[in-house]
């Protein structure tokens, strides 16, 4: 008999409930939400603001993107089942998931209370409310309303994730500014070539699931085609912030951009040459590696004074 089944949930162990709870919250994509908030954080202060309150917004993030994440899995528990890329998760794991639908949900909104509580009490009003803002439009606009109806639900439901640097810059100021507002431009723009290439790869699984990505309704071909117009449009963005971040940062974000519209051409003329054998994969890895370093830069430039204009 599997004790890991929740039929059989008697015999879980803590350490199972635990591990799956915490698989749960998709930790490897709150890692890479976490890294454009310290960034935005910095800038808004133009230096380095108190640990404290670098903690507490990094832990108030990491819990409502938790939140929004565990709803999503509550949600999509039918499709995940189909899918080769999530028929692991602890809601499903082959139809015996370690976590019954009711656990996954109460956690969910556990998760989301003590984010708007921690935030709310600990930094400010505003950035509980962004935060609460991001969970409820990833769980009502993107899982419910778009990603099984529009090709465009990870274009439109992409702004969640573009939440971070806003709530980031809310804790420090009590305000949203322009540069808060580029910088969630940067993360929006950046969004679908970043998935999209995932999506390529995954084609099969997501038309299994009925899902209907772009990549799923259209050609390889007119995919590759956004991705390169979204690119520069993303590059764009970057620029964008270069009077507010300064001359080191403008200079690595000029260099990060043609890197990426390098690799989004590279990806086009694949397509154009094997359009059923894209390689869309080094994409979506470089896409993570530019957004990480582009985030760094601001960092730095924000704590380095001789760094602006």
């Amino acid at each position: 008999m599997n004790t890991l089944t929740v039929t059989n949930g008697p015999r879980r162990s803590p350490k199972v409930i635990g591990g799956a709870l915490v698989a749960l919250t998709k930790p490897r994509i709150i890692e890479l939400l976490l890294v454009t908030t310290v960034p935005a954080m910095l800038l808004a202060q133009r230096g380095l603001p108190s640990i404290r309150l670098i903690l507490v917004t990094l832990v108030g993030g990491t819990l409502a993107a938790g939140s929004a994440n565990t709803i999503n899995c509550y949600i999509d528990r039918d499709i995940d089942a189909v899918m080769n890329r999530t028929k692991r998760r602890p809601l499903v794991v082959n139809g015996q998931g370690t976590i019954k639908p009711w656990e996954a949900l109460a956690w969910g909104l556990l998760l989301g209370a003590g984010a708007t509580l921690l935030l709310g009490l600990m930094a400010n009003w505003l950035s509980a409310a962004l935060a609460d803002t991001a969970i409820l439009f990833y769980i009502f606009v993107y899982t419910l309303l778009l990603k099984r109806r529009s090709p465009s639900n990870i274009v439109i439901g992409g702004a969640a994730g573009c939440f971070p640097v806003l709530v980031g810059w809310a804790a420090v100021t009590g305000t949203v500014a322009i540069p808060a507002v580029v910088l969630f431009a940067v993360i929006f723009l950046w969004t679908p070539p970043h998935f999209w290439a995932l999506a390529m790869k995954f084609r099969k699984d997501y038309a299994a699931a009925g899902v209907p990505m772009l990549p799923v309704v259209a050609t390889a071909a007119a995919v590759a085609r956004k991705i390169l117009w979204y690119s520069y449009a993303m590059v764009g963005a970057t620029l964008a912030l270069a009077p507010y971040a300064g001359w080191i940062y403008t200079l690595v974000a000029a260099g990060l951009g043609a890197w990426f519209l390098a690799e989004a051409h590279r990806l086009n003329q694949r397509v154009a040459v094997a359009e059923d054998k894209p390689a869309p994969m080094r994409l979506f890895h470089l896409s993570i590696a530019y957004l990480t370093l582009l985030f760094a830069a601001i960092a730095v430039t924000a704590l380095l004074p001789w760094g602006r204009w």
